[in-house]
């Protein structure tokens, strides 16, 4: 292994170099850079916060953690259904509250170590129990995805059991997310706080190198318990401009591009390229500060909503690429979405009629917006053309730009005593997940959640509780709906848009294909 990770770094750090001139003498396509054979090179949208399945957030740093670790159940291919990955099978009680799995036989992690019961129990203890030994290499958090969970018990080696608090209809979708990922026990317990950066799962690709802003890099597991992986490696590259990965994708310095932006499609319209294309459960929007200042006022966030034209941004800047959002639901979610719900129109003489009631004429907002980040489009224009439509009904908008992991650390936090506004995006695996985590009164930050515009509605907390308990989908679905329309109502976002994401590859890769959880599933991808 030692002598293939070495003669692989070699040819890397040639086919960069070679790359890097490439790209700067903007040679013509005929004289393109060529990567290493059998490596795919990967263009991400920004440097990963962690290499932590737990720790993280974000669907960039998701598209490398699904190919070093695994979870004991996964999505099916092409679909969002749930099927075993490292439980080959589970059974749920009569009433809802208990999930006993078996596992594979003859897994381990990539230091060795074998995956047991145990070593299950330990994962979700770690994130869940505030007294377990290695809680404080967190914070943990999505481990909002599992709350309900009461207990866990390793039965015997191979058997774990779940028994939660109350029936929770999202529990398995949740573990096949990658919060759910299995870590090594040991490897946690070795490198603690450090484990982000020398991380060990089970799956088909093991880890090899980070180099900060550079690159991550991971190789073939070739202890791997199932099918191997086709590729040698993968590198993931940070490349934050949607310009520069363009160029680099045209330079032929990078195999794969994730979130071409909108006007740049064109340029992969050839038999060089592959341009795949995803629905997927996305919704872009802006979150709004309802706790003080200008949207503390309803009328204010309804305002917001009329007076940013959409459509606008929808056709324009994302030309084509995206439709325009009803609501908090995103419609790929076709069995909950309320498809009665009509986008708010664009209606700058509406906005103008609310906020002089309101008494906000002349209002000073800041706004954040990022460089980039997953789902995140083209958002410096997107911010832009908001500011001027904003300044168009007489707002006085300043926006304050960030890199993606620095505007998280800002946003996530909570906007108050910060900002008025900022853009956000979600990619979710479950109805549940977004409104839950991001719209009840006990997701505002200061409780451990994502409601950073600190939104409160007693009524949409009662439906979104319901609505996790509920086991009949039609009863879900329900409650769900209702919760779009009240919601829409408050609206303490700005509904912008719901995006088909995209990726393109040159005409080496075989067999790549997205997938609708937004994540890169590269094992069976050959080059």
């Amino acid at each position: 292994m030692k002598q293939i990770r070495s003669d692989f770094m070699q040819r890397l750090r040639s086919a960069a170099k070679t790359a890097l001139l490439a790209v700067c003498a903007i040679v013509p396509l005929s004289a393109q850079a060529q990567t290493p054979p059998n490596v795919l090179i990967v263009g991400q949208v920004a440097e990963p916060k962690s290499l932590d399945p737990h720790a993280v957030t974000a669907v960039n740093d998701f598209r490398i953690l699904m190919n070093l670790y695994e979870g004991l159940v996964r999505y099916k291919d092409g679909t969002l259904e749930v099927e075993p990955a490292l439980a080959k099978s589970w059974t749920v009680s009569e009433d809802g509250k208990t999930y006993t799995f078996t596992l594979q036989e003859g897994v381990t992690f990539h230091d060795g170590t074998p995956l047991t019961a145990d070593a299950v129990k330990f994962n979700f203890d770690r994130m869940l129990d505030e007294k377990h030994p290695y809680h404080e290499t967190g914070p943990f958090p999505l481990s909002f995805f599992f709350s309900s969970v009461e207990n866990v018990e390793a039965v015997d080696p191979k058997t774990v059991k779940f028994t939660l608090n109350a029936p929770y209809a999202p529990f398995l979708s949740n573990l096949a997310y990658p919060t759910g990922l299995i870590v090594s026990p040991e490897a946690v317990k070795k490198h603690g706080k450090d484990f982000g950066r020398q991380p060990s799962g089970t799956g088909p690709f093991r880890f090899a190198e980070w180099a900060s802003n550079s690159k991550v890099v991971v190789v073939r597991n070739d202890d791997y318990w199932g099918d191997k992986a086709k590729l040698e490696a993968v590198v993931f590259r940070p490349i934050t401009d949607a310009n520069t990965r363009v160029a680099e994708m045209l330079a032929g310095s990078i195999d794969l591009m994730v979130e071409v932006p909108p006007n740049a499609l064109s340029e992969f319209q050839n038999n060089r390229y592959q341009v795949a294309e995803q629905a997927g459960p996305h919704v872009w929007f802006l979150i709004l500060n309802a706790k003080e200042g200008p949207f503390a006022d309803k009328r204010m966030r309804q305002a917001v909503n009329y007076a940013i034209n959409k459509k606008a941004l929808v056709e324009g800047v994302l030309e084509g690429t995206a439709e325009v959002a009803a609501g908090p639901t995103p419609p790929a979610f076709a069995w909950a979405y309320n498809d009665s719900l009509q986008p708010y129109p664009y209606d700058p003489e509406k906005a103008k009629a609310l906020i002089k009631e309101a008494g906000q004429e002349g209002a000073k907002l800041t706004f954040y917006v990022t460089e980039g980040g997953s789902g995140m489009l083209d958002p410096v224009p997107m911010g832009t053309a908001i500011q001027a439509d904003l300044k168009a009904v007489g707002l006085d908008t300043s926006i304050e730009t960030y890199e993606w992991n620095t505007f998280l650390g800002k946003v996530n936090p909570g906007l108050e005593g910060k900002a008025d506004m900022a853009e956000m995006a979600w990619m979710t695996n479950d109805p549940d997940t977004l409104p839950y985590l991001a719209l009840r009164t006990d997701a505002w930050p200061d409780k451990g959640g994502f409601n950073s515009g600190y939104y409160s509605n007693p009524e949409v907390d009662k439906l979104l509780e319901a609505a996790r308990e509920a086991t009949d989908q039609n009863e879900r679905a329900k409650l769900y709906r209702e919760m779009q329309e009240i919601v829409q109502e408050d609206a303490p976002w700005v509904f912008v848009a719901n995006w088909k994401q995209n990726a393109v590859t040159n005409n080496q890769v075989q067999d790549f294909k997205l997938q609708p959880s937004f994540f890169l599933i590269l094992k069976d991808v050959q080059k």
